[in-house]
């Protein structure tokens, strides 16, 4: 469709058949502007699945994967969008596998994302964890934590057997600045230490929680080498509580986020710090900063209007 003779912008919406209105908010044309527009009409949730690809695990362990498809894909079979690549994903989508049997609601926090706008909808890969956890979430040998420093074979899992079948199932947007990278603990320091040693494929990252503390702070050393990359990271999420009996590694978290700064990311813009009072390290407040990391890192949809 076109909408000339714009002067200033407008809001609007498609309506299916003269009777059925689009979920979601208005879109926002502006003037001269050229937006691809993929509306759903009907589904009200995402989908998840189970899902076991036939990729090569090399030297680690076969892992599930869960996969969670948001309205807009299930319904409208034009749609490609990002990809969120997240560890643990026994603990992502359903309580009954998750430790400590909290979940992250990742689906709630996206669907309800997708229907006030306030979160671009995104294809979930969730990455399950193996015995072997530990190993392959270090990206350094650690010697008062054996085995430990495989992270670096687990990222090649994800970027080079894994993300390959995931774009050429799923109706994906492959860039790395529709690709995002994010954990919680380990899944946090893989999270960040991916970032700047994959570029290339993750041009987002979120790091909850992140283990800054493993290996003597090895990971502030790698992200001071973000300034040097001629395509960094695109946008960088990091948070924590401030409680518990590891007061959830604050202190070492706030240096992690100094660390981006001093390579160049500007807070609000590029990177997006976050300490929740009174948050311990767990899954349940995991899940409740989980839409906050995902709006700042997917932004909004880029064409809806304010609500």
């Amino acid at each position: 469709y076109e909408l000339s003779g714009l002067t200033a912008a407008v809001e609007w919406k498609p309506m299916l058949d003269g009777a059925q209105w689009a979920r979601g908010p208005n879109y926002r044309a502006e003037p001269g502007a050229l937006v691809d527009v993929y509306p759903h009409f009907h589904v009200t949730s995402g989908l998840v699945n189970l899902w076991r690809p036939g990729y090569q695990a090399g030297p680690l362990a076969p892992r599930d994967v869960w996969v969670y498809l948001p309205p807009t894909y299930v319904e409208n079979e034009r749609a490609r969008l990002p990809v969120v690549y997240m560890h643990d994903g026994q603990n992502l989508f359903d309580a009954a596998l998750a430790f400590g049997g909290h979940e992250w609601r990742v689906d709630e926090a996206l669907d309800e994302g997708a229907e006030t706008g306030a979160i671009r909808e995104a294809i979930v890969v969730g990455v399950g964890n193996t015995a072997d956890r530990i190993d392959e979430y270090t990206p350094s040998a650690d010697p008062e934590h054996t085995p430990s420093g495989h992270g670096d074979a687990y990222l090649d899992l994800l970027t080079t057997q894994l993300k390959p079948l995931v774009d050429a199932t799923f109706r994906t947007r492959p860039g790395r600045g529709d690709t995002a990278l994010v954990g919680s603990s380990l899944g946090g320091l893989i999270s960040s230490y991916g970032g700047v040693h994959r570029p290339g494929v993750f041009g987002l990252v979120g790091a909850l929680s992140p283990s800054t503390w493993w290996d003597d702070t090895f990971l502030l050393g790698q992200v001071a080498l973000v300034a040097t990359q001629p395509a960094p990271v695109e946008r960088v999420y990091v948070d924590s509580g401030d409680s518990g009996p590891s007061q959830d590694d604050v202190s070492n978290t706030a240096k992690l986020a100094a660390a981006y700064a001093q390579a160049g990311y500007v807070e609000g813009e590029t990177l997006r710090y976050v300490v929740q009072p009174g948050a311990s390290h767990s899954e349940v407040y995991w899940a409740q900063r989980l839409p906050g990391a995902l709006a700042f890192l997917l932004g909004p949809r880029a064409d809806s209007a304010a609500p």
